[in-house]
């Protein structure tokens, strides 16, 4: 396991400190704002440390204020039901004595029932193809600290990256992703992890198509709501195709979604996810 797996799987280990009541912490990292797929990954683990059986089967949630990083978050979560089959969740994740993110979160017991899945696409092989850290080498000095920053997913992007600068690229990418080490047989586990490295790039799907980036002055993005549904047990620390489309972006809100394969090319994970896209309008006359 990297230092900076590590790192992620203690920020999953969340504190107890009363019932139902959990604090996470944050990465000591220079960060205006928390990443959104920590919280989601977190608020999921929270919710699972109160089930008693079953995986994570689906959640939804909404980025409600950026996250201060500077200080721990708490994590309440409310025992919506237990049932035989499945399990409710609903969480919610407190800093400064407001709400910045709400979950709600199912569980279920595993069953024996009908089975089918569209095909994972062809693709090259995740081995063939170069880390993120070596295609970004040539920008190094723009990226500045994210660059040196240790990251706990290996991402092995196929053909352009889509938040380079330029407009014109399709609304769609590939990547293949992997927990950097061998995670612990903890399904609750592997599921966070793929919440948490499900943030990382649908956002970049909506923008792909547009002559913006994270850094214009003139561009305001961030995360409205979340959605996921584990289809299959999935492993976080084996390759997964993640392949991504968005569909529309107007009224300053973009939709994306993304679909996790295993290597052997079972449909895992799918997710959505709505984003803010405001740009300002420029000065008059422009």
């Amino acid at each position: 396991m990297s230092q900076a797996l590590e790192l992620l799987v203690d920020l999953l280990d969340l504190e107890p400190i009363e019932v139902n009541i959990f604090r996470g912490v944050n990465p000591n990292e220079d960060r205006q704002r928390v990443f959104g797929g920590q919280v989601a990954a977190q608020s999921l683990m929270a919710a699972g440390r109160t089930v008693a059986a079953g995986r994570p089967h689906s959640l939804h949630a909404y980025f409600l204020r950026p996250g201060d990083p500077s200080i721990p978050i708490l994590y309440e979560v409310d025992r919506i039901r237990d049932g035989r089959s499945f399990t409710t969740r609903r969480v919610v994740a407190i800093q400064h004595g407001r709400a910045i993110f709400n979950m709600s979160a199912s569980f279920h017991a595993d069953e024996v029932g009908l089975s089918h899945q569209f095909p994972m696409p062809e693709v090259p092989d995740p081995e063939t193809l170069e880390t993120l850290a070596v295609r970004l080498a040539p920008h190094r000095e723009s990226l500045g600290d994210w660059f040196a920053r240790p990251h706990p997913i290996d991402q092995r992007h196929i053909g352009a990256l889509p938040f380079m600068p330029g407009a014109g690229k399709e609304p769609s990418q590939r990547l293949w992703i992997r927990a950097d080490g061998t995670l612990p047989d903890d399904p609750l586990l592997h599921a966070c992890i793929a919440a948490y490295a499900s943030d990382m790039s649908l956002f970049d799907t909506m923008l792909a198509p547009h002559d913006l980036g994270w850094d214009d002055p003139d561009f305001m993005g961030a995360s409205l709501d979340h959605c996921m549904w584990f289809h299959r047990p999935v492993r976080a620390d084996e390759w997964l195709l993640y392949d991504m489309d968005s569909q529309s972006a107007f009224g300053a809100r973009g939709l994306a979604r993304g679909f996790m394969f295993a290597q052997t090319g079972e449909l895992v994970v799918s997710m959505v996810q709505e984003g803010l896209m405001r740009k300002s309008p420029g000065p008059a006359g422009s």
